[in-house]
């Protein structure tokens, strides 16, 4: 059974205990799968990348008719870290509530009410309003070149730098390495296995590292980064405590040889 998730952030958890490890989060208005229902308070769930773990039902629309609506009209992408749902399409009205970047929305094809304001409805069938350039129509796989596609991902990736490192967060609010490469994927279009390794089933092949193009993936013993081309690859390092660049080349000042000497595969969504 589908479900949508209707709370900022949803945790999935390791166990249906809110003091287990955290496993992953998804964010509002994406879709997930019910795969159990666990007892009054829990579900466990799959996302669309097949990673499971028990959320709360509170953070979950169940109901089969709402979402399958949901499902044929959310529309729209916040490609903003933070954007705030306002009640009215003014920056002095009363905030509905806050979404993070990569969270969706149904933008309704309303009457322009100013340049500046886009009208969206929420999961609970409300109207609110966010900033029009905050919105970003969602892409259609295989609807880029490669070029512009690699580098879209490219800049969607840079554009977390900072963002603390959490472990299994996929917000600007914390994002660990395997969330920022499948975000910077999804908010292109393209669904990519969100762990670091190369998973059967998923659009990422192997590649020789002779061959490394931007937006190609580098895997590392439990860690997984973007590259960004000129021996650089962006990542979101435990080590380092946040989103960062780093180099392959060792005459660079930000070579890392803990990771340039530990490669062990290398992906691209291209042949």
């Amino acid at each position: 059974m589908n479900a949508i998730v209707t709370a900022m952030i949803a945790n999935l958890h390791a166990k249906p205990d809110e003091s287990s490890e955290l496993v992953d989060e998804v964010l509002y208005g994406m879709a997930v799968q019910i795969m159990e229902e666990i007892n009054d308070s829990w579900v466990l769930i799959q996302t669309a990348y097949r990673y499971e773990g028990y959320c709360w039902k509170t953070n979950l629309m169940m109901n089969k008719e709402n979402t399958d609506t949901w499902l044929q009209n959310a529309n729209h992408f916040i490609r903003q870290s933070f954007a705030d749902v306002l009640q009215q399409p003014r920056i002095q009205s009363a905030k509905m509530m806050t979404l993070v970047k990569g969270s969706i929305v149904c933008s309704l094809a309303m009457e322009k009410l100013d340049p500046e304001w886009a009208a969206v409805q929420l999961t609970s069938g409300e109207i609110g309003y966010v900033r029009r350039k905050w919105l970003r129509g969602k892409v259609a796989e295989n609807s880029l070149s490669e070029e512009q596609l690699r580098e879209n991902v490219v800049q969607t990736a840079l554009s977390y730098l900072a963002t603390p490192y959490r472990w299994g967060g996929k917000s600007p609010l914390g994002i660990d390495c395997s969330g920022l490469c499948s975000m910077a994927y999804l908010l292109n279009g393209v669904v990519i296995y969100r762990d670091a390794k190369i998973a059967k089933d998923f659009p990422i092949k192997a590649i020789s590292l002779e061959t490394i193009q931007k937006g190609d993936l580098l895997y590392f013993p439990g860690h997984i980064a973007l590259y960004i081309g000129d021996s650089l690859y962006v990542h979101s390092s435990l080590g380092g405590n946040e989103v960062t660049i780093d180099s392959l080349d060792d005459q660079h000042p930000q070579y890392r040889k803990d990771l340039a000497t530990t490669i062990i595969a290398v992906g691209s969504l291209f042949e």
